[in-house]
């Protein structure tokens, strides 16, 4: 995509005006009117102003610097390489202070990057192939062969995955082809909340969840890792997870981080 393009698509996907833009970037409605038709070419330094005005991803901002003709401006680094490496220890302190309730780490697309060991309890009896180090959380979620078939508000908790799913819609319509019409009925809500209402060995657990971003991040990978950690609805939930702890899981081992037990 050439940069007028990618520039106006942008804006108006923001719902922005010329003007608004402009405004924003420090430069004139007239100046990103020529820049918006290809009638003049931008300067680094104004590309990266109306990146950060437009309030772009750090891979947006990266893919309009090189439809600028630009080299990007972020480091998009290996997770498990040596620039990220303190990152992946507070990750792994994060996931270990949060136990004994489950947590994981994924990475854009989904697809596991880091988890504890309480996870294990929520996994448990999925197909092996769906669960470990690279496999999609999602697909994990509302597969057959995953955890759907313990899942008691399926129809309510796929409503709540496939709303995130917006931007990838392969795997959205793969998901939404396993899963039945979605229940929105204030029984399945808790509150503002959508629990997990999940049948294990334990009980069934009642789970709440909440996601965690790198929001001063300058990496891309970094910015796009979300955290999100599961939390007990009620006191049994609690208590079930507790024991869980205690006893350990038969569930299957999943990957951690270093400083992640």
């Amino acid at each position: 995509m050439d940069f007028p393009t990618a520039l106006r698509e942008r804006r108006t996907g923001r719902r922005l005006s010329q003007l608004d833009l402009a405004l924003r970037a420090g430069t004139t409605q007239r100046h990103l009117s020529f820049l918006e038709s290809g009638r003049s070419a931008p300067g680094r330094n104004l590309v990266a102003r109306l990146a950060e005005s437009l309030e772009l991803p750090l891979r947006e901002r990266n893919e309009l610097m090189l439809a600028a003709g630009y080299v990007p401006a972020y480091p998009e680094s290996a997770f498990d390489g040596p620039d990220l490496a303190p990152v992946r220890t507070a990750i792994g302190h994060v996931l270990d202070g949060h136990l004994p309730y489950p947590a994981l780490v994924v990475d854009r697309n989904g697809d596991l990057v880091a988890a504890n060991e309480a996870l294990a309890v929520i996994t448990e009896g999925a197909a092996p192939e769906l669960v470990g180090l690279g496999k999609n959380v999602y697909r994990l979620a509302l597969h057959p062969d995953g955890l759907a078939p313990r899942i008691r508000n399926l129809g309510a908790w796929a409503h709540h995955i496939l709303a995130r799913l917006a931007d990838r819609d392969v795997l959205r319509a793969e998901l939404a082809s396993y899963v039945p019409g979605p229940d929105r009925s204030a029984s399945a809500a808790l509150g503002f909340a959508v629990p997990l209402q999940l049948e294990t060995s334990y009980g069934e657990l009642r789970l709440m969840t909440t996601v965690t971003t790198f929001a001063t991040a300058v990496d891309v990978t970094l910015a796009e890792l979300k955290l999100e950690a599961f939390l007990p609805a009620d006191a049994a939930t609690a208590e079930a997870l507790r024991t869980a702890a205690g006893t350990g899981s038969s569930g299957p081992e999943l990957p951690t981080v270093e400083g992640a037990s």
